[in-house]
């Protein structure tokens, strides 16, 4: 099992939710998170001043698929997310020991 995370757009978060739906992803976990990388921050003028903003808003999107999964799930997540622009995001794949499902005590793939 792969843990995918992704760092995308905020407002391309409903095209990402529908393109992994498309291809069977039922689940995913988002969170708003702030940052900077190669598209730096900017500046913004409040109350006749100006402020410089590096941190600028993202979501991380947390998945977790089976092996077979995991190069679907990130041709996906590219094609949706991509607006051509610097600031696009990132993907970061890494691997999973262990899942196990509170509720029914599954374990493994069946508790995805």
């Amino acid at each position: 099992m792969k843990k995918i995370e992704a760092i995308i757009k905020p407002f391309k978060l409903d095209d990402v939710r529908e393109a992994l739906s498309e291809i069977g992803i039922t689940g995913m976990t988002t969170t708003e998170v702030k940052g900077f990388g190669r598209q730096k921050g900017h500046t913004e003028l409040y109350r006749g001043a100006e402020y410089v903003i590096d941190f600028l808003p993202k979501l991380k999107i947390e998945l977790v698929v089976k092996n077979d999964q995991l190069d679907r799930c990130i041709e996906a997540i590219t094609k949706a997310a991509r607006t051509g622009k610097i600031g696009d995001g990132k993907i970061f794949v890494s691997s999973i020991e262990r899942v196990i499902r509170i509720r029914t005590g599954e374990q493994g793939e069946e508790a995805i």
